[in-house]
């Protein structure tokens, strides 16, 4: 498919674009707390359907873990959970477990929908509990913001579940950047284009016109959390469809774009951006059922950072492509001998361009004639769940930390806010976390239904 170009040319968008940062931005330490006093970390599994089956199995196989409690809204997931551990307690309602567990357990994972990640990871810190907490961090931008600050205050561990920044690839890709392999940066191509994500969100229909039962189960309430209240539907929310659903998840770029970013982030050494600008999937633009409800199928968000001594300009372009939109043309014909990665992070520099898909394959430079001879660095396949026990028992920090992975799903973040209002340019003041449009900043935080709103925030 060819590159959708954006009703705000890219040299006027960067002319519109101010060159000096706005705003102070967010910068806060990696915290260390004093390691567990006991010889194994006590560890409770905040959801464990899905992708949560699988972190489960990933602090299982740690020998230094020992998980004592097990929490998820739909017994079924539950009754498989406990099967393998029928030693640990098991909960369906995620707020008694942290009551009950307080002086047992000494982490957390949450690996639950994301309009429920902050209520769950911030209630876990304020408790001094170290936490895993799935990507994106949160669901919108002042989350992110109070949790990070949380975290600092409180002296936790932390570990966002990007998976691909423990790996070789990452870390090589991180090291390139950082060594200026293709010299001062000009520009940065993101993409996930995978093509089940877009045949999924085809899937998603409107919402149901009768209230329906939830199935006896699932509690439906606890699932629903700070979101509001809607009818039961099978087959569009629980467990994975909810993705799609303004209410619960943050679309394409904010599951996956974490990911992708984050070598970037850490090898550019990147800080809150200027401006963003997003251009959307046509159908759901003219479809205000559509746009009110759920996220587009694809999408092309366009930031402004502001550039350092890493980038050629004061000011580094960084776009990110999915579903509908791809990556220009002449971008992709810029790597040869294979195909072009379906997820991936291009940077062009002015010595050569690095090609980074963080599926586990090595960074590429380009022209290969040109990098043939290059010694790539050398790292250790580290385990992103393995690195998060070690560092709460005391051990070295980890590699997604809040204090480093926050700042960066702001970022990501104000990219869906800018999908909510397409074709708009919005400056970004990272300082109040405010735009300079009014509809946009709506977004920028949300109210949570009653009997869910969290003191002080």
């Amino acid at each position: 498919m060819k590159h959708h170009s954006s009703p705000i040319s890219r040299r006027k968008f960067i002319q519109t674009t101010s060159l000096a940062a706005i705003g102070a931005p967010l910068i806060l330490s990696c915290s260390r707390s004093k390691p567990s006093p006991n010889a194994k970390l006590r560890h409770a599994c905040i959801g464990v359907g899905g992708m949560g089956w699988s972190d489960l199995n990933k602090f299982k196989e740690n020998p230094n873990v020992q998980i004592v409690a097990l929490c998820d809204v739909d017994a079924d997931n539950l009754k498989k959970a406990s099967e393998t551990l029928p030693d640990a307690r098991t909960y369906t309602d995620w707020r008694e477990l942290l009551e009950k567990e307080d002086g047992n357990i000494d982490s957390v994972n949450v690996t639950v929908p994301d309009h429920n990640h902050f209520i769950i990871a911030y209630t876990a810190i304020k408790k001094r509990k170290h936490v895993y907490c799935q990507k994106p961090m949160c669901h919108d931008i002042a989350e992110v913001r109070k949790l990070t600050e949380a975290a600092a205050k409180y002296g936790v561990i932390t570990q966002l579940g990007t998976q691909v920044a423990s790996r070789q690839c990452d870390k090589m890709a991180v090291q390139l950047l950082k060594d200026g392999a293709i010299g001062k940066v000009k520009h940065a191509y993101l993409c996930s284009n995978r093509p089940g994500a877009v045949e999924n969100y085809r899937l998603i229909g409107p919402r149901p016109k009768k209230a329906a039962p939830a199935p006896v189960n699932l509690n439906w309430d606890i699932w629903t959390g700070t979101a509001p209240l809607r009818s039961w539907a099978p087959e569009i929310y629980h467990q994975t469809k909810w993705r799609a659903w303004q209410d619960f998840g943050t679309g394409w770029s904010g599951d996956i774009g974490c990911h992708i970013f984050d070598a970037v982030w850490k090898g550019l050494g990147m800080k809150p951006p200027l401006s963003v600008i997003a251009e959307v999937q046509r159908s759901w633009k003219e479809s205000p059922e559509r746009r009110g409800d759920t996220w587009p199928q694809g999408d092309h968000i366009t930031w402004m950072f502001a550039g350092n001594e890493k980038t050629e300009s004061d000011i580094l372009p960084l776009e990110w492509f999915d579903g509908e939109f791809y990556p220009p043309e002449d971008i992709r014909a810029m790597v040869t001998g294979m195909e072009y990665p379906a997820e991936s992070a291009m940077l062009i520099g002015t010595e050569g361009y690095l090609l980074h898909p963080p599926n586990g394959e090595k960074p590429g430079l380009f022209p290969v004639d040109k990098f043939k001879d290059y010694e790539l660095p050398v790292f250790e396949a580290g385990n992103h769940y393995h690195s998060f026990v070690v560092a709460c028992l005391g051990g070295p920090g980890t590699e997604s930390h809040f204090a480093q992975s926050g700042p960066m799903t702001e970022a990501i973040l104000l990219g869906t806010v800018a999908i909510r209002v397409p074709d708009t340019l919005l400056k970004w003041y990272t300082a109040t976390m405010t735009t300079d449009n009014a509809e946009a900043n709506k977004h920028i935080s949300r109210s949570y239904r009653k009997g869910w709103r969290l003191a002080g925030f």
